[in-house]
């Protein structure tokens, strides 16, 4: 479990934004691993159409894409500055620090290792042999970021540049609004309500403790970490991420929760239909129920009429007119002797109504 602990004033250490550049990332993780993103199909199916070469060179970046996600690729501040400035920023880093943020999905043994680690022979031939099962191109971007780590961000650099240029820049003028909608929202709430109230909204796997100033995340890494002026935590939500949840809290970057921004959040949630719905779908749910349903709508018909056309015994009929009735699906109204079942068009209707809107939530 990783523990998050917040100072007496948790609100000051805490930034909400989003990163083009890291959404574009996530965005990639679409090509290498398309089941994981029923959220976001319309896009799976729209990168059908990307050029065939583009393509290979992405999936030659599989090892950085499909697995750990690089801290390089975080953002480290929000700026209203926009893609490009942050493509500039990620080439400028170290080349140790490249090194080893890209180097971590090939060789991840938990947390930050050092950069000593990548001159051991065997961990560089283990690192190269993992690369290679996403193919002879990837072993050979694995062969360069261990030789020249500059050399391999600006290669990958130029990719996103121009997946950039070809096709999520467009994708992006839809995705922006929504980003910079789940942001306002969640600082509104903030300011209104505190922080605490908009870590509560995160996936489920977070908790909030408020009593002990902590946020808890329910994953396999044992870690505790505190915000402070020096270390904030920054929140981004994203529209890619779904269903993970991506943690940084390994300087020197900020503490940094990725998550699915809440209206994705909800799409994923499963849909129930309302009870009320349920209740007359179930009622008509039965090959007798429909056939009295049926003869009752040609004419209004009383219970000894509708008996033997339906060869029930007067129990069975009683139950069967029940469900109907309870359902809202038939009206009943008496005749001297006699019950007189009718139809309820105006119900049949509302169930109607009822399923188109569910249909289309």
């Amino acid at each position: 479990m990783i523990r998050i602990r917040f100072a007496a004033d948790p609100a000051q250490h805490v930034a909400i934004g989003y990163s083009p550049l890291l959404e574009a990332v996530l965005s990639l993780h679409v090509l290498v691993a398309p089941r994981d993103h029923v959220l976001v199909h319309p896009w799976v199916r729209r990168m059908r159409t990307l050029e065939p070469e583009l393509k290979r060179r992405v999936l030659a970046f599989g090892f950085i894409l499909r697995r750990h996600l690089p801290d390089v690729l975080l953002p480290v501040a929000f700026a209203d500055d926009g893609f490009e400035s942050e493509l500039a920023r990620l080439v400028d880093h170290p080349p140790e620090l490249l090194l080893e943020d890209f180097g971590r999905p090939l060789y991840d043994h938990g947390g930050r290792h050092g950069i000593g680690v990548y001159e051991n022979q065997a961990v560089r031939q283990a690192m190269l042999v993992r690369a290679a099962r996403d193919g002879e191109p990837s072993r050979r971007l694995a062969e360069l970021l261990l030789a020249d780590p500059a050399a391999f961000a600006q290669q990958f650099a130029r990719l996103l540049e121009e997946y950039w240029h070809a096709s999520f820049g467009v994708e992006w003028r839809s995705v922006e609004p929504r980003l910079r909608a789940a942001v306002s929202d969640s600082t509104e709430l903030m300011a209104a309500s505190g922080v605490w109230s908009v870590l509560g909204r995160l996936p489920q796997r977070c908790r909030v403790q408020p009593a002990r100033r902590e946020l808890q995340i329910d994953l396999p890494h044992d870690h505790a970490v505190d915000v402070t002026d020096r270390q904030p935590l920054l929140l981004v939500p994203s529209l890619f991420v779904w269903p993970e949840l991506r943690v940084n809290c390994d300087g020197p970057w900020p503490i940094t929760l990725v998550y699915a921004a809440p209206q994705q959040a909800r799409e994923a949630q499963p849909r129930r239909p309302p009870e009320e719905l349920l209740v007359a779908l179930r009622a008509l749910a039965d090959d007798t129920r429909l056939r009295v349903l049926k003869l009752i709508s040609e004419r209004p018909r009383s219970t000894q009429e509708l008996a033997p056309l339906v060869g029930l015994s007067p129990a069975g009929l009683s139950k069967t007119l029940g469900r109907l009735t309870d359902a809202g699906l038939v009206t009943s109204r008496r005749e001297g002797y006699y019950v007189v079942y009718s139809l309820a068009p105006e119900r049949l209707d509302e169930v109607s109504a009822a399923i188109e809107g569910f249909l289309e939530r």
